[in-house]
């Protein structure tokens, strides 16, 4: 298994190198974030070890980055910041797990064995549909460059329908996702939202994205012109 690791305390990355090798991984080095980022770019690596604290590029721009560009390499962060912010950012930046410093080397192998066992999945921090994007993480849409004012319900949905965008959704399901258990309401509620969405995401700009799907539920799929 190979092994990337940027962090800019060389001290800190030799142990790490030194102990990995004697559980067998092999390891690339790198002590500033644009290094580490060009390495993760050219590389098929199993897993990478990221310090949020890195010369050039932050820990959490770099996962970002490998993200935006389709690399998927399983991100373990290695930090000393232990806030909850910045464990929520590196997470929704597309990072995989958290450690912090000072930290178990047993328990740190563990999970990067436990990370290289789930394997390379694609795991986006924001979706596209087209020109539609939907950031959960900041709680954002946009089509294009027009930022679209939703609702908390209205987005919720959006993000569920984006989450699987290209397939078909059923209200049952819209429901059991964006509703709590409690909702015993119409189930025509969700179609609503999908009309409140419509005339928000795809109405202005003469474009039809959400689908419906007659007897089956809503599709989510690249825009084509409004007849």
């Amino acid at each position: 298994m190979r092994i990337l690791v940027v962090e800019d305390d060389r001290r800190l990355s030799e142990l790490l190198r030194r102990g990995l090798i004697g559980e067998g991984f092999a390891v690339d080095l790198a002590y500033e974030g644009p290094r580490g980022l060009d390495l993760a770019m050219e590389n098929a690596y199993d897993a990478a070890v990221v310090d949020v604290m890195l010369p050039g590029l932050n820990g959490f721009r770099l996962c970002a980055r490998l993200r935006a560009a389709g690399v998927w390499t399983p991100v373990l962060m290695l930090t000393a910041k232990d806030g909850e912010y910045d464990e929520a950012e590196g997470l929704d930046t597309g990072a995989d797990d958290y450690v912090t410093k000072p930290f178990s080397f047993v328990a740190l192998t563990a999970r990067l064995r436990a990370l290289i066992r789930r394997g390379q999945r694609e795991r986006p921090a924001a979706f596209a549909v087209g020109d539609l994007h939907v950031d959960p993480a900041a709680r954002r849409c946009r089509r294009g460059e027009a930022v679209l004012t939703l609702t908390a319900r209205e987005f919720s949905v959006l993000e569920y329908l984006a989450r699987r965008r290209g397939e078909v959704v059923s209200k049952t399901e819209v429901l059991a996702h964006v509703w709590d258990n409690d909702f015993d309401g119409d189930t025509n509620i969700v179609e609503v939202y999908i009309s409140a969405l419509r005339r928000k995401i795809d109405a202005p700009f003469g474009l039809h994205t959400i689908h419906t799907v007659r007897g089956c539920g809503y599709r989510l799929e690249l825009d084509t012109a409004s007849t």
